[in-house]
């Protein structure tokens, strides 16, 4: 009786109170004409610790839960750095008795199914009254997924923006399906087909019993126990909205989190007191502040839908406050099994990728979250590089749990010598693109100052007097195999040692520091230079690219590190171009979708516009399936790549829109480059508020292949070098320009100041006055 009562009350209410909301169709919309029947094609939806996939299983529609923090951090076995340190692995290279590194230290990983990242659960709806949908669509810009039946029924489902809860809505129903949840396939195993990989293995191998489901009239609680007295909440409770079903859930757990932990439980009763509404409003405001951040504007629809949804994942995954971006980030796989390669933190690449669109897009606040993260763990790292490399500066593995620790793998990447590095590289970008002293001073240079002291401790003198690393790798060259070991540093170890030596000198003198930044010239001066031939950038000394290959780790001195640039000059230019004209040679038998995304930032760094686009229609179309999910393998019959699997990873999805940015602005060499690599059709481009190195943003347009308006938003002030594109006169702030005889413009702004160059004829960006 007390909730037929309710009921009435809510019935009587609610219309009064309601917002009518009809989110608006855009042409980035995912749109399809029945949900998806497996989980990785689902509709995702996510605000960096929440996440959800709307889809369809059996006949139910199911909406997959899960949250970043969850995880099975059991040990993993046999990463005894007592017994097992880098001097030991050395030593069995050079002694020719590696299988004994291979089976102490690679196999493991394969053998063991934890730690690995973990689902949620799953709600489901019986929609069988409903009938076939009409529609299923993502609304890009609102982050949310709409599903609508005949007679106006439709169901809305969103992961709020910022708070921890997620939502649906029926409407225009009176046959309200009430929720199921369904644990995770801890205590059965399920027969899912044919799996991607070796690594998905039965989630029941985890040896959890399933956990208990609490039902009652307009509530369910799941509390699931994991490893060690890892325990995890699930929430959800419903109410009448007036014109249907409405209802909130979310998820807690108790790994010690990056903010107050609230109970699930706390957390749903507070939001469905306040209300859908309110909830709503709050989210679309999050989500309007986002892509005001920046948008582009470009004539090929595929290449502009996909860098789209590659930035509405990267708003579902990121966060400053939040983990960074792991493989798969919040959509773990739902189908009875891990997830590939455990969900794990993979800092040979996959991370790394993940946060390059970050820097350029003006979502600098969201890429804080990887930097924060690899800072709050920077003890545990220490740790690690004292144990196995004998050495007091700073490392981290290659392949790390949640918190930081070691998984293991192939250790030529899981343990490499210079993974630091190239995570410090985006401790500089961070940096460079903010211009936050205090960032610089506090996180930046002392991060590169212990990663240089690294270096320091584990080199020796070659026979030419020079600096070298006892043994070294190029991600993911030979496997695993004792020939992924080079006697003489690769080009990719080589790259990351010098950056780091060259890039502390540069942090040392923007602080004052002029000895400190002496010394690291010093240092940097006692290490070889990065080693080509007439095939362009090779693997190593003697070792040049001989096959098709996905990993580029060869090529970082040149992208993304930029110690080799076309605007060095023609040995550059030679080198770049004989480097991509070798990888062109030998094919993408072997690569998988990030390669394409990859060359497409290399095609850009070399001007060459037709060839990067070409890279990124390939990605887009070939490479992921149709919710835009990057799966490393071909899914056409177009030959592109031998790699026919379908395993989900996001750096791929991330790398390509980072490809796009590099082909409409680059300032990485103190100069800024507007349109440095369109293709020639794109005569009518244009975009708003990307930022540049220096902490400028920078909107910008072409009409019919000529320059129009530029405008230029100085953060934090100083001098702007800007590539002069104008044919004859334009005017600053509407006075003319006097320039000496340069290419080169160059403007010293006040912080906050913003000014305009203009060109008639001109295409204002959008927004503009």
């Amino acid at each position: 009786m007390k909730r037929i009562i309710s009921l009435l009350l809510l019935v009587l209410i609610l219309p009064s109170c309601r917002t009518d909301f009809t989110p608006a169709k855009g042409d980035h919309d995912l749109v399809f004409d029945n949900l998806s029947m497996t989980w990785d094609e689902a509709i995702p939806l996510g605000n960096g610790m929440l996440g959800a996939l709307v889809w369809q299983k059996e006949g139910m529609l199911r909406i997959s839960l899960d949250r970043v923090d969850l995880w099975d951090l059991r040990p993993m076995r046999n990463l005894d750095f007592k017994q097992f340190t880098y001097e030991w692995v050395s030593d069995q290279w050079k002694n020719d008795t590696y299988r004994k590194v291979q089976e102490q230290m690679d196999v493991p990983y394969d053998k063991s199914v934890a730690p690995t990242k973990i689902p949620a659960a799953a709600l489901e709806f019986d929609i069988s009254s409903l009938g076939d949908p009409l529609e299923v669509r993502l609304y890009v810009e609102d982050a949310i997924c709409e599903i609508r039946w005949d007679n106006n029924v439709s169901l809305k489902v969103f992961v709020h923006g910022t708070d921890q809860t997620g939502w649906f809505r029926f409407e225009n129903t009176e046959n309200m399906p009430l929720p199921v949840l369904i644990p995770p396939a801890y205590g059965k195993k399920e027969t899912m087909g044919k799996t991607n990989i070796p690594l998905e293995v039965d989630l029941t191998l985890l040896g959890y019993e399933t956990g208990i489901v609490n039902t009652e009239d307009d509530e369910i609680s799941y509390i699931q126990n994991g490893w060690g007295g890892f325990e995890y909440t699930v929430n959800v409770k419903w109410q009448d909205s007036g014109s249907g079903l409405e209802g909130c859930w979310s998820i807690s757990s108790s790994f010690p989190g990056w903010e107050e932990r609230q109970s699930a439980t706390k957390v749903v009763t507070e939001a469905i007191n306040n209300g859908y509404d309110k909830a709503l409003k709050s989210h679309l405001e999050w989500w309007k502040e986002y892509w005001s951040r920046s948008s582009v504007k470009i004539p090929d629809p595929v290449i502009e839908k996909q860098y789209f949804l590659e930035m509405y994942k990267f708003g579902s995954v990121a966060r400053n406050n939040t983990p960074p971006v792991s493989l798969q980030a919040v959509w773990t796989a739902d189908n009875g099994r891990i997830p590939p390669w455990k969900g794990d933190f993979h800092h040979d690449l996959n991370t790394q990728l993940s946060y390059w669109p970050s820097y350029v897009s003006n979502h600098t606040d969201l890429a804080e979250g990887f930097v924060n993260w690899l800072w709050k763990y920077k003890p545990i790292f220490e740790e690690y590089t004292k144990a196995y490399y004998a050495s007091d500066g700073l490392n981290v593995p290659g392949v790390t749990t949640l918190m930081g620790e070691p998984m293991g793998g192939w250790i030529q990447y899981s343990l490499g010598p210079t993974v630091s590095a190239w995570l410090g590289h985006h401790f500089y970008l961070q940096w460079r693109y903010t211009m936050d002293r205090d960032f610089l001073s506090e996180r930046a240079y002392p991060w590169l100052v212990a990663t240089a002291k690294h270096f320091d401790n584990i080199s020796v003198i070659a026979d030419n007097g020079l600096r070298k690393l006892p043994i070294s790798s190029s991600p993911e060259i030979n496997g695993n195999s004792k020939e992924a070991w080079f006697d003489k540093t690769t080009n990719f170890d080589l790259a990351l040692i010098r950056w780091t030596y060259s890039k502390a000198a540069e942090l040392a003198f923007e602080l004052g520091l002029e000895d400190e930044a002496k010394k690291w010239e010093l240092r940097l001066n006692e290490w070889p230079d990065l080693v080509a031939d007439e095939t362009g950038l090779m693997l190593a000394p003697e070792h040049p690219y001989s096959e098709s290959h996905r990993h580029f780790s060869h090529l970082m001195g040149w992208h993304p590190l930029g110690l080799i640039d076309y605007s060095n000059g023609p040995d550059d230019i030679a080198m770049i171009n004989n480097t991509l004209q070798t990888l062109k040679n030998h094919g993408s038998d072997y690569w998988t979708g990030y390669s394409f995304s990859w060359q497409a930032n290399l095609y850009a760094r070399a001007m060459m516009g037709n060839e990067a686009a070409n890279s990124l229609r390939i990605f887009s179309e070939a490479f992921c399936l149709p919710n835009s999910f990057h799966v490393n393998g071909d899914q056409t019959e177009k030959g592109y790549s031998k790699f026919r699997y379908r395993p989900f990873t996001l750096e791929g999805n991330f790398a390509f829109a980072s490809g796009l940015q590099e082909m409409l602005i680059q300032s990485h060499t103190g100069v800024v480059r507007l349109f440095p690599a369109i293709p020639d059709d794109w005569e009518n481009i244009s975009f708003e508020k990307l930022r540049t190195e220096g902490a400028f943003l920078i909107s910008a347009g072409m009409k019919d292949g000529h320059i129009g308006v530029i405008l230029i938003e100085a953060e934090t002030g100083g001098v702007i070098k800007l590539l002069n594109l104008f044919e004859g006169d334009f005017t600053v702030d509407g006075e003319l320009y006097n320039s000496p005889e340069s290419d080169v413009i160059v403007l010293n702004l006040e912080k906050g100041q913003v000014i305009s160059l203009v060109q008639e004829p001109s295409i204002v960006p959008k927004g503009d006055k």
